[in-house]
């Protein structure tokens, strides 16, 4: 007789003992679920959602089981005592409540960029493509952000962008700054929008001119000198790849890359040593015809090659250092005009020598300060080119009065060679005597942000004392503790503050800061409230971050290597999304106020670019694309370096997802394309857009290398199947009646 088991006994259900007089039955198991409050507070958006469902569920569940309630009358039952039920929230299954719900971050997915400030006015745009000093043809247009259907509409366009470099059809300036003249005409008119400042700031007197013997201390140097005293020359590979010819290059020597490889359009020169600084100075609309659209460059180089420094060590003055001013023009200016892009040249023009020690970075004031070109001018008083910033080894804020290369030189100065020009002391230094200062980032002419050592962040009002040249002892409007270590990575949120209204007050300074420290953290800081308000912690140090008017917010660092643009539109706000994975740790980014290409420099020795506007989701027409411009590589055995250029695009990988298996493996070992170890000369500690020289020179791109090789690209975009969504760029921004209707996704072109 086979073994049969025991009938089951029921057992007793003790929460349903205390609830007395509940006629109501339930399914008569004891893993049942009880019965949800009626108004629960702990319930979200999420649950909400999925309560419908669990409901369908259940009531197909109890179709198919017999019911034992229809058949019995229903009774209200009495209340329940409070103790009743108390008791039986504490007899029923705990539940874990969500509180909140993160975004998870993918690459197959981006949120939509929102733009903070909205320019009704008209706006400037390119009518043909521009070229290397010639004057760019610029129309009147619609602005991006005057209607929301155009923002949609053009944003959705720069999606279809798959070149290096900005496409120049639909770029603009999405700047602001309070200096801009308020008025009808002003959208049309740059030098309103960007007017010249410091016009009463002069050079100082104490300025001297240096020859060469005297120069040389300030130079770069290394453990291997030449006879001359300067460092040994490097030699660097360029060509493409397979034919590369092997090119020697000393300190202030310059190459272009179309000399190895026709239809190149980019310059590496050599400044000595790594440089940390470098930026454009921006020039006024009205004077670069006098110079032939010419652009200049500010470089700092380390004291040597070997130069490292400590983080928070103040070092005495005077300790020799130097920035180079190096200017990027046609050779031949009798040519034609459709001649002049094809034979450009960059060279070093003037060396800065100073006593405040190397630069960890400098920046020019981001408005236009120079002196009129077209004027005559003494060689007593020469012209300044501009008002430069930097934070130096002593600790120190310096901000100096840099003179006009051209009224420095003189007739009988070798043309070949830069002219050196000492400048004991500059026009404001700013020093904290319990830390040192560390990164700076200019609000507009008057208003700029000191990022220090100790955590803290200090912003200074140099307004008055630049114009009166009393900034001794200088205190600033505001000093907030933000980061537990030093503050590496700083930049403004240029936008306008609004009132009680929500009208944006264009007069007043921006309020809104974006910070990276060594600790790891990413914040938010709005001066306003002394605090500062954390977007994202990280493992990794934080070395740059920039601001994107496209992208509609700061762009910093996040871990694994990876670059990810924030939201700070009120809807969105904190909210990221990954733009680029490179293969080593990040050194720089640099975003535009006239396009929508971010520039990213790592480790690895690669300078790459992306756009930030890409589709919002994977799976269309258009992939995500980013662009190598040139990779650094270095032989530890010969002492020689390579630089290859022309890569093919490549498609953004993301490394986060969880593969298993073979399949992680495989994908593994086709996207390692390096070994996580390189040396020190090859990483890319700088990049930069030029931003300071209109619409015509914005897709310049300039970065410093380790090796103190350094080069300016020249990069343009091109359409998806070189077609212009929406037929036409008129038609895009409205200028024309619409000839078509306005289409979503990948139907645009």
């Amino acid at each position: 007789m086979p073994r049969q088991l025991r009938a089951r006994t029921s057992r007793p259900n003790y929460a349903s003992l205390l609830a007395i007089g509940d006629d109501r039955t339930s399914s008569g198991s004891d893993f049942a679920p009880d019965d949800a409050p009626e108004n629960d507070p702990e319930v979200d958006e999420e649950e909400a959602e999925a309560v419908p469902k669990q409901g369908n569920t259940l009531a197909t569940a109890a179709r198919s089981r017999p019911s034992t309630t229809e058949t019995q009358p229903f009774h209200k039952p009495p209340p329940k005592s409070q103790s009743a039920q108390v008791s039986t929230s504490k007899m029923s299954a705990p539940r874990a409540a969500k509180t909140y719900a993160l975004p998870n971050p993918s690459v197959h997915h981006r949120h939509k960029a929102m733009p903070v400030f909205l320019r009704k006015e008209k706006v400037e745009r390119l009518d043909a493509p521009p070229t290397l000093f010639n004057p760019p043809k610029i129309v009147s247009t619609n602005s991006m952000t005057s209607e929301q259907f155009l923002t949609d509409r053009i944003s959705r366009a720069w999606g279809y962008n798959v070149g290096p470099g900005p496409v120049w059809d639909i770029m603009e300036d999405r700047s602001s700054f309070k200096e801009a003249s308020e008025g009808e005409d002003t959208s049309m008119n740059e030098s309103l929008r960007r007017p010249r400042v410091h016009q009463d700031v002069e050079v100082n007197p104490g300025w001297t001119r240096l020859d060469e013997r005297d120069a040389a201390r300030y130079f770069p140097t290394n453990t291997m000198l030449t006879d001359n005293g300067q460092p040994a020359p490097l030699h660097c590979f360029l060509g493409p790849y397979g034919r590369q010819t092997r090119v020697e290059m000393a300190m202030f020597d310059s190459h272009a890359t179309s000399e190895y490889m026709p239809g190149s359009t980019s310059f590496v020169f050599n400044v000595g040593s790594p440089a940390w600084g470098v930026d454009w100075c921006p020039t006024y609309s009205d004077d670069r015809p006098h110079r032939g659209y010419k652009h200049y460059l500010a470089v700092a180089p380390f004291s040597s090659r070997s130069h490292s420094p400590m983080i928070g060590a103040k070092v005495h003055r005077p300790v020799p250092a130097c920035i180079q001013i190096w200017g990027l023009q046609s050779k031949q200016e009798n040519i034609l005009q459709e001649d002049r892009s094809l034979a450009g040249e960059i060279k070093c023009e003037m060396v800065v020598c100073l006593e405040s020690g190397p630069a960890f970075e400098i920046k020019w004031c981001p408005l236009p300060s120079h002196d009129q070109w077209n004027e005559v001018h003494m060689e007593e008083h020469p012209r300044k080119l501009g008002l430069l910033a930097g934070t130096f080894e002593d600790g120190s804020l310096s901000i100096y009065v840099v003179p006009d290369p051209e009224d420095v030189r003189s007739k009988d100065d070798d043309s070949t060679r830069p002219t050196s020009v000492h400048i004991p002391e500059p026009l404001l230094r700013i020093e904290l005597e319990e830390t040192c200062c560390w990164s700076l980032d200019w609000a507009n002419s008057e208003t700029i942000a000191v990022g220090c050592t100790n955590g803290y962040v200090a912003v200074y009002d140099i307004g008055h004392a630049i114009r009166t040249g009393q900034g001794s002892n200088m205190l600033p409007t505001h000093y907030i503790s933000i980061h537990q270590s030093a503050v590496r990575a700083l930049s403004w949120i240029r936008i306008p503050p609004t009132n009680g209204s929500g009208v944006p007050s264009t007069s007043e300074d921006p309020t809104v800061l974006a910070t990276g420290g060594y600790d790891g953290m990413e914040c938010l800081i709005d001066i306003r409230e002394p605090h500062g308000n954390i977007v994202n912690r990280t493992r990794d140090v934080i070395n740059s971050t920039t601001y994107s008017p496209f992208a509609g917010g700061p762009i910093m660092i996040d871990h694994d290597n990876s670059v990810k643009a924030y939201a700070i539109s009120p809807s969105t706000l904190g909210r990221g999304h990954v733009l680029l994975e490179p293969d080593g740790p990040v050194w720089s980014v640099s975003a535009s106020e006239y396009h929508a290409q971010l520039a990213v420099g790592s480790a690895d020795g690669s300078c790459v670019t992306t756009n930030t506007l890409k589709t919002t989701r994977r799976g269309g027409s258009v992939p995500f694309f980013f662009r190598k411009i040139f990779q650094l590589d270095y032989s530890r055995k010969t002492g020689e370096f390579r630089m290859l250029d022309h890569f093919l695009p490549q498609e953004t990988q993301e490394r986060s997802t969880k593969l298993k298996g073979k399949q992680a493996k495989k994908d593994e070992s086709e996207t390692s394309t390096s070994t996580g170890v390189w040396p020190p000369e090859v990483g890319v500690h700088r990049v930069t857009w030029n931003m300071g020289n209109g619409l015509g020179g914005a897709p310049l791109l300039a970065s410093t290398t380790g090796s103190g090789l350094c080069r300016v690209d020249w990069l343009l975009g091109r359409w998806m199947r070189n077609k212009v969504p929406y037929v036409n760029v008129p038609n895009m921004r409205k200028e024309v009646d619409d000839v078509m209707d306005e289409d979503s996704g990948d139907e645009v072109v």
